[in-house]
């Protein structure tokens, strides 16, 4: 979390004293910490069920969509260095408006919606090292206690965040490499073999489906207001998570479908990781994926509470959301953080989001697709190429298109439940802002 006393209460964008500012290695640590989450682990089945064999086809695409929206975010956010990140961008792109703060809204929403996900996998991977058949109990105690432990490492300050996400990313990156690079010399020819891949609309729904594997960059823009000279570091920082990731996923995705047929990844489409691992370090190898999996998780609770937390924190500065929410109740746990972790326990205690988190890569992809369209307008303060904003904001646009169109066909509902925390989003905003007649700071 942002060290709050730090910054003068009416600039919250000021920089932090030296003693709590994020380096960066800590910054990159934020972006891959929030991308090879609980991604990489939960949905890479589903994604080999849509693309097969090209399911590294469909990382790549989402790696190219990722890396284009993250020079948007790059010239954005040294141009605009802000705790809010996105919250922030789409406020100086749109001005104060029903469109920017119900986006903004829509957005903390979403990565909710991703904390109770990460949340509910961490749950169910710590439980195989306490028995064989957890309950539902003990996966979802589990799940809060994380939930609970995180916030706590994020209410000590911006500094101690980046120190355990570094460490958790490191620990987990060393075993994806370990697993992609033992895995690739034991990999069959043949199960990569053009003639097996799917047409390109399945390659693209795969896409579509992993997108939510990606979306954890922008969280690096959330530390700018916590960066020494955000301006050169910010773009650094993202260009080197994004790349890094696209480079695990692709090593991850060609060793397990080089290692599984179609049918043997259909057949442990729960744990196509696990699976794939088995040919060449046998149960070691499912154990060894099981503690990735934890430390994933848990870097991605860890960095995305960092940034939700930042979200609602700047949405409650702006006046959408109640002033008390950007206070500090204890050390650096300020109202946001507390009420966005309170959200989470209560989704993951509640709800089976299996259904929900598919569409949490569509949220963000809308999400993204609408801060690129807001930079357009902001051109002339970037610096950026209209033409790579363009670009950007037309494949956010086209892949979240097809992402909808698959959600609809496989599980109609998801749909439905995306519309109303859209809906919901705006209605909240226009409510809020009828009844206490606030505007937003467009000068901070």
């Amino acid at each position: 979390m942002s060290n709050r006393s730090a910054s003068s209460p009416s600039n919250p964008t000021a920089p932090n004293s030296s003693a709590n500012q994020i380096g960066m290695a800590a910054a990159v640590s934020i972006g891959v910490g929030g991308m090879v989450g609980a991604g990489i682990f939960s949905i890479l089945g589903t994604v080999a069920e849509v693309a097969g064999n090209a399911m590294w086809l469909s990382f790549a695409v989402g790696g190219v969509v990722a890396l284009l929206s993250t020079y948007s975010y790059a010239k954005l956010g040294a141009t605009f260095p802000s705790a809010g990140g996105a919250v922030h961008f789409l406020v100086k792109s749109f001005g104060d408006g029903i469109l920017a703060g119900g986006m903004n809204l829509f957005m903390w929403a979403g990565y909710i919606i991703s904390l109770a996900l990460y949340a509910a996998a961490f749950g169910h991977y710590a439980a195989t090292f306490i028995t064989t058949t957890p309950s539902a109990l003990l996966v979802k105690s589990l799940a809060v206690g994380a939930v609970i432990a995180l916030t706590i490492v994020n209410a000590f300050g911006a500094q101690l965040m980046g120190r355990s996400e570094t460490v958790i990313v490191a620990v987990k990156v060393a075993i994806l490499l370990l697993f992609a690079g033992v895995g690739i010399w034991f990999i069959k020819p043949a199960n990569l073999s053009p003639q097996l891949w799917p047409d390109a609309k399945s390659v693209l729904f795969g896409a579509g489906v992993l997108f939510i594997g990606y979306e954890g960059f922008g969280l690096v823009t959330n530390a700018a207001a916590d960066m020494k000279d955000p301006h050169r570091m910010l773009p650094r920082a993202l260009y080197t998570a994004v790349i890094l990731v696209i480079i695990i996923y692709l090593a991850v995705a060609v060793t397990v479908t080089g290692n599984l047929t179609n049918e043997q990844i259909a057949a442990a489409a729960d744990y196509a990781l696990a699976e794939a691992a088995r040919p060449f370090l046998g149960e070691f190898g499912f154990r060894l994926v099981a503690i990735a999996a934890l430390f994933s998780t848990a870097s991605a609770i860890n960095a995305t509470l960092f940034g939700s937390a930042n979200v609602c924190y700047m949405i409650a500065k702006d006046g959408e959301l109640p002033a008390g929410l950007s206070r500090s109740a204890w050390k650096q746990l300020t109202g946001g953080l507390l009420l966005t972790a309170i959200l989470v326990i209560l989704l993951t205690l509640a709800f089976d989001l299996s259904g929900i988190a598919m569409m949490g890569s569509a949220a963000f992809l809308l999400v993204y697709a609408v801060v690129n369209a807001g930079h357009l307008l902001v051109l002339k303060q970037t610096g950026a190429r209209a033409a790579i904003v363009w670009l950007s904001l037309l494949t956010c646009l086209a892949i979240f298109a097809m992402l909808a169109v698959y959600t609809y066909q496989q599980q109609p509902r998801a749909i439905m439940a995306l519309m109303i925390i859209a809906i919901g989003s705006f209605v909240v905003e226009t409510l809020y802002r009828g009844w206490t007649g606030r505007s937003i700071n467009l000068e901070r």
